[in-house]
């Protein structure tokens, strides 16, 4: 899969190609439903299939850390679309410049003369340009015009409603992770490149792999029981996901625990798969009470895993 960084990268590689655009947060179920109705029309036209999203995300841009917490990074996005067969990604800086252009602007740059799409897949509700006053019928003047095809986002219903990045991390919120699960057609998942830490969990004999967390917010903090992907094989282990009140932690890390497992992960790449909440995080009085508390998560995770097997 190619990364197509701004609409200056845009090569005439890159052209003649089906698209949809959005944030695809987390592709999730109903993401991969667009992707597989895109991947159908590449076929009869010939075409690439490529994802335009947005870095960072709008609401990002405009509410900064009170936007929602993020499901997926850029990395584990771009992961995600790989793993779905996406062809290329058009990967827009979202900043005073984009969000400045005409919404005629934004289609003959990005969709006639750069990517010269031929079909195109959004939801309804879709608006960009200069004051948002692009929309679903600008669209389809704009293809009638340039000849390409306007289609709308088929919605996916679960349990009568409507998959979406909210209601996953609303379930991610409500310790739901069946749920999520369900919706994201996978555990949730957090990816990233093990970094050395302060050694601390060597010191209290639990050593753990440090992930840094590349969010503005978390999407759930708390210790967890998880599933690690190591070369292809999976480990159980235990993940503490947050500041870490106990040694007056500032920034974000995932630091995982893994059970049964002896190596070195430094600069590895690691998959993390949630499985369930242990309990929250909190400040514990004594590296002691700490050590013990990491104790008894051990335990309570190997239980759980025993009771998962068939």
């Amino acid at each position: 899969m190619q990364l197509i960084r701004g609409l200056h990268n845009i090569r005439p590689e890159h052209q003649r190609c089906v698209a949809t655009i959005g944030n695809f947060d987390g592709v999730h179920v109903g993401h991969r439903t667009i992707l597989e109705a895109l991947k159908q029309q590449a076929f009869e036209l010939n075409a690439k299939v490529c994802v335009i999203t947005f870095e960072p995300q709008p609401r990002e841009y405009f509410q900064g850390d009170a936007a929602p917490p993020r499901l997926s990074s850029l990395r584990e996005k771009l992961e995600l679309l790989a793993e779905n067969h996406v062809d290329q990604v058009l990967c827009l800086p979202f900043n005073d410049r984009l969000r400045s252009l005409s919404a005629d602007d934004f289609v003959l740059r990005a969709l006639v003369e750069g990517l010269d799409i031929r079909y195109l897949i959004v939801g309804d509700d879709f608006r960009y340009g200069c004051d948002r006053k692009g929309d679903f019928s600008h669209l389809e003047m704009m293809g009638e015009r340039y000849g390409f095809e306007i289609c709308d986002t088929q919605t996916v219903l679960m349990q009568q409603g409507r998959i979406s990045s909210t209601r996953i991390r609303n379930a991610l919120a409500e310790n739901e992770f069946a749920e999520a699960e369900h919706m994201l057609g996978r555990p949730f998942t957090m990816i990233g490149r093990v970094v050395k830490g302060q050694q601390l969990g060597r010191t209290l004999g639990f050593p753990t792999a440090n992930i840094r967390v590349c969010r503005r917010r978390l999407p759930l903090q708390g210790v967890f029981a998880v599933r690690t992907l190591v070369d292809g094989h999976r480990f159980n282990a235990v993940a503490n996901l947050g500041i870490r009140p106990s040694v007056s932690g500032v920034k974000p890390l995932l630091e995982v625990h893994m059970l049964d497992f002896k190596g070195d992960l430094y600069d590895r790449t690691l998959r993390v798969e949630f499985v369930e909440k242990i309990r929250d995080e909190q400040k514990f009085e004594s590296l002691e009470a700490l050590r013990a508390a990491i104790a008894n998560d051990i335990e309570v995770a190997r239980k759980l895993f025993i009771n998962e097997s068939p």
